[in-house]
């Protein structure tokens, strides 16, 4: 009987231990040696990026989420395991094939910088990209280019991809993350980090003649910046693969705000770049068009009115909960923050009509707030208050009846 080979996912697992040990520490030394060792153990760079220092990333994040650690301590562990992924970036260059993708030698390594690649096309007469013109196979480099890409004699095409967050976002590791892999797997990337301004991405585009670009999102209150950047980015000819949670659930907001493709996760990207088919295939509607559901101007009105809508909120709680009274001033701030998100998100499900949306955040956010002690009764409160302010439109009511109830039943009949 042949054993089975044991998962990447199973072989990391100690080394991502190891990697939080020495992240939860501060030891920035040690965190880098044992990603180092990790590699030197045989685990292909992939690997370590994704299964060992995102493994740890991930878990940063939930603790967070239930309150054993601070802030500081997050954003602390996020600008170590940063250094790491330079650390290991610096080192792989120098390893042999099996430490970059299990033996397979690729078109260049994890943080090299690659040979230019030339077009020499005049502007203007320059094949196109994105969804008329599909990408084909470039068997000189085992990577999938755009058709029609020029490149100088015996050089091979490598195909070039902008990796970026969204406006507004500033959780860029998952995006830094992606491009590392991308790199590996033999493109030639520009990462271009957090909270990039869509009119900044498009005239890189421009000057770079960048054939994809990955657009990365966390949060959904980026969603109606997200869609201006796609829609930006497919003007101009340039495909665009979103990803992040912010997208939803099975990519389903990438879909509707037009994008040509979506990934879960970094591997799947990779592997969706090379592959396709695009989410939206030559031919089919342009999801370019005005959302017909935003002509109900809810969205609009909604937003507009955030900063009112906050502090109708606030001064309605102050009667209904009466415990707000005896906040101290950092606690009423808090407050204040978390009825300026639930705003914010409610906007958001607005705009891509979807009431789960929000369902979800209310979840969330009950359960962020039980792990720090608030009592849940005080967001119901807040949505009883908002859903009074909002009660002349229709959809945004709805979806605050919907959130109220989902929280509700996630803490057990909370308030009832």
């Amino acid at each position: 009987m042949t054993p089975t080979a044991t998962a990447p996912e199973e072989r990391a697992a100690p080394w991502a231990a190891a990697l939080w040990h020495a992240v939860m520490a501060g030891d920035e030394p040690t965190a880098a040696d044992t990603a180092l060792a990790a590699l030197e153990d045989g685990l292909d760079a992939e690997c370590v990026l994704l299964d060992v220092i995102g493994a740890v990333q991930r878990r940063v994040g939930e603790e967070w989420a239930v309150n054993t650690l601070t802030v500081a301590q997050e954003h602390a562990a996020t600008a170590i395991n940063e250094r790491v992924i330079a650390a290991l970036s610096r080192t792989a260059r120098e390893a042999p094939a099996p430490h970059r993708l299990g033996g397979t030698p690729a078109p260049y390594r994890l943080g090299e910088t690659p040979a230019p690649h030339r077009d020499d096309t005049p502007p203007g007469t320059r094949a196109p990209c994105g969804p008329h013109a599909p990408f084909g196979p470039d068997a000189s480099s085992g990577i999938w280019a755009p058709t029609g890409t020029s490149a100088p004699s015996g050089t091979p095409a490598r195909a070039r991809i902008t990796v970026a967050c969204v406006d507004g976002e500033w959780h860029a590791l998952p995006a830094r993350l992606l491009a590392e892999v991308l790199r590996l797997r033999g493109w030639r990337v520009d990462f271009l980090g957090a909270q990039v301004p869509t009119a900044h991405l498009i005239a890189h585009l421009h000057r770079t003649h960048a054939d994809a670009v990955a657009l990365s999102g966390s949060l959904a209150t980026r969603l109606p910046t997200a869609h201006a950047a796609i829609s930006a980015c497919r003007a101009a000819g340039v495909p665009v693969l979103a990803g992040g949670a912010a997208f939803g659930p099975g990519g389903r907001h990438a879909e509707l705000l037009g994008a040509d493709l979506w990934a879960a996760d970094a591997r799947t990207a990779a592997a969706r770049l090379t592959e396709g088919p695009p989410l939206r295939p030559p031919g089919a509607p342009s999801a370019d068009e005005p959302l017909k559901h935003l002509l109900d101007q809810e969205y609009t009105l909604i937003s507009r009115s955030a900063p009112q809508l906050v502090r109708a909120t606030l001064a309605g709680l102050r009667s209904r909960f009466p415990a707000l009274l005896d906040y101290t001033e950092a606690q009423y701030q808090h407050t204040a923050d978390d009825v300026a998100q639930i705003v914010a998100f409610l906007a958001a499900a607005l705009y891509v009509d979807d009431s789960g949306l929000f369902a979800a955040f209310g979840r969330w956010t009950a359960a962020v707030l039980a792990a720090r002690h608030v009592p849940v009764e005080s967001l119901l409160h807040a949505l009883d208050v908002l859903r009074a302010e909002v009660r002349d439109f229709p959809r945004t009511t709805a979806m605050l009846v919907e959130a109220h109830e989902a929280v509700r039943t996630s803490q057990g009949g909370a308030g009832e």
